[in-house]
Order: structure tokens, then C-alpha cells, then sequence
């Protein structure tokens, strides 16, 4: 009786065993699948971050080349009365050079050109480094506005 019961113990010691194995290494796997996942939101996560505050720059800068173009025959015909108007063929003309310039196609950016301001918006995507593994993109936005100045701020004319 007591062999028998030694002799259970012992199966069932060895098929425990068995079941055991190759449970650090799943767990080891998927440890290293989350750390990378990690690492890839950090790292594409800041290379986002980076883009968007180019494309910030750069709507900014278009906004005022946009505003920029004022209508210098209009501006004349009214002695420097009043506030400057924009040329808005010229105002488009001049972002769209510019934007072309940075690489943006026409479909990525919209101008609003009013006749006293200006109104870029750009898109983008953040292509990632990591994250590119499993398909993942990162669409930033932009928009700036700007008016037109013909002098120094509180001067008068």
C-alpha cells in the first residue's frame, strides 16, 4: 500500500513538473513584447510631438507670408488710412510657393485669406520608427493666423 502511494506521488510530481516548463519564457516574451511597445510610444511618441511643432513653424511662417501681401494699390489710394487689405490672389499665390517649397502637396494645407487676416492649417503624418512594425501612424495638425502690419506697433502713421 505504501509503495503504491509513493509510486502516485511520484507521477504526479513529475507530470507537475512537465506543466511547469516553459512558463518563464512565455512570460519572458511577453515582457519584451510590452517593454517594445513602450519604447515605441516614447520614442515615435517624441518624434510626433517634434513633427507637430514643425508643422506649427511652418503654418505660422505661411500665415505670415499670407499676410504679408497686402494690396500695395489699395494701401496708396487711401493714405495710409485705415487698416491694409490683402491682396488675396497674391496671399494664395505666395503660400502655396512656400508650402510647395517645404514639401506640401495641396492637399495637406488650407488657407482662409480674408481681407484682414490670414488663416493657414496644415496636415500631416508622423511617420514612426518603432511603431512602423505594426502599422502605426501619428496624424499631427497645425493652424496659425496672422493680420497685416505696415509699421512698428502703437506708431502712428
Amino acid at each position: 500500500m505504501r509503495s503504491r502511494l509513493i509510486a502516485r506521488c511520484a507521477r504526479c510530481s513529475t507530470t507537475t513538473r512537465r506543466d511547469e516548463r516553459g512558463s518563464a519564457t512565455v512570460f519572458v516574451i511577453g515582457f519584451a513584447i510590452v517593454l517594445f511597445l513602450c519604447a515605441g510610444l516614447v520614442i515615435d511618441g517624441g518624434l510626433a510631438i517634434n513633427k507637430r511643432m514643425r508643422i506649427a513653424d511652418d503654418a505660422e511662417q505661411a500665415a505670415r507670408i499670407g499676410a504679408d501681401s497686402i494690396d500695395v494699390t489699395a494701401l496708396r489710394r487711401s493714405n495710409n488710412e485705415g487698416p491694409p487689405t490683402i491682396d488675396k490672389q497674391l496671399a494664395r499665390q505666395r503660400i502655396s510657393g512656400y508650402l510647395g517649397d517645404l514639401g506640401y502637396g495641396g492637399g495637406n494645407w488650407t488657407a482662409d485669406i480674408q481681407a484682414d487676416r490670414v488663416s493657414v492649417s496644415l496636415n500631416d503624418v508622423s511617420k514612426t520608427f518603432i511603431l512602423n512594425l505594426f502599422d502605426v501612424r501619428f496624424p499631427v495638425r497645425a493652424s496659425a493666423e496672422a493680420v497685416p502690419d505696415i509699421g512698428p506697433q502703437g506708431a502712428t502713421p
